[in-house]
């Protein structure tokens, strides 16, 4: 049975898209027929698996407005394993054209239906807003994952996001879950950073997984190149956490 994860935080640079990207192709290289969804007009993920947009006929966008079949806009990517649905700067339009249309909520889960049970995992990365494609993100999920820095400020946003999940598991997806809490761009040398841990344990216990994901060169550098960091350096400490969170994900 396949299972749709949503990786979220309505604030930018706290390692979400580089949180989609590398989970994708760690539970692809762990050997889960894994697909990712670039769901953000910005078009990381897509440019950070090594797609060129400029060339994409087709790509998010047409499939959840109906001009193109959900099988023409998966994409094939270096790992056999991982499949992906690549976005681009056509998704800005999705918000305005959509606003008047119903069911508009429902746009990415009816697209992603004929296709779903294919996959063991569908990773969707969210844009960093609380914005329609957020909530046909949510809408299409089994859970959400929240991606959290380690950093000042952190945990202040937090109740937006999970305001969101609340309301969206009441009136669009009851079976919406949580499924748990990632510290991104962790500093172990900082007190701050252990500050931020243990807050956000004291507050959401088990919910917090385990693994930490570290401040890491290679992994700043590894969207550049196209490659997920196990595939541009598979022996950096960015490499063995996400390969621990997959991991530690799978048994959950």
């Amino acid at each position: 049975m396949s299972q749709i994860i949503s990786i979220a935080n309505q604030k930018g640079g706290v390692g979400k898209t580089t949180t989609a990207v590398n989970l994708s192709a760690a539970l692809a290289i762990l050997g889960k027929k894994t697909l990712m969804i670039d769901c953000d007009s910005q078009a990381n993920a897509t440019t950070g698996m090594g797609i060129d947009k400029p060339s994409l006929e087709d790509a998010l966008y047409q499939g959840l407005i109906g001009e193109a079949d959900i099988n023409d806009i998966i994409c094939p990517t270096v790992l056999p394993r991982l499949m992906m649905i690549p976005a681009n700067s056509d998704l800005i339009g999705f918000e305005i054209e959509m606003v008047s249309v119903r069911d508009r909520e429902r746009k990415l889960e009816a697209l992603l239906e004929p296709i779903k049970e294919t996959f063991d995992y569908i990773i969707i990365d969210c844009p960093p807003a609380l914005s329609l494609l957020t909530l046909n993100a949510f809408t299409a999920s089994d859970a959400v994952l929240i991606t959290l820095q380690s950093e000042f400020y952190a945990l202040e946003g937090l109740g937006q996001l999970l305001d969101t999940i609340k309301r969206v598991k009441s009136s669009l997806n009851p079976g919406l879950k949580i499924k748990g809490i990632l510290l991104t761009l962790y500093d172990k040398r900082t007190n701050l950073a252990q500050q931020v841990v243990e807050d956000a344990r004291k507050y959401f216990k088990d919910m917090v997984f385990k693994t930490k994901i570290p401040r890491n060169v290679k992994l700043g550098e590894a969207p550049s190149y196209g490659l997920p960091v196990m595939l541009y350096d598979k022996h950096s400490q960015g490499s063995k956490s996400y390969m621990a969170l997959a991991r530690e994900l799978l048994k959950r």
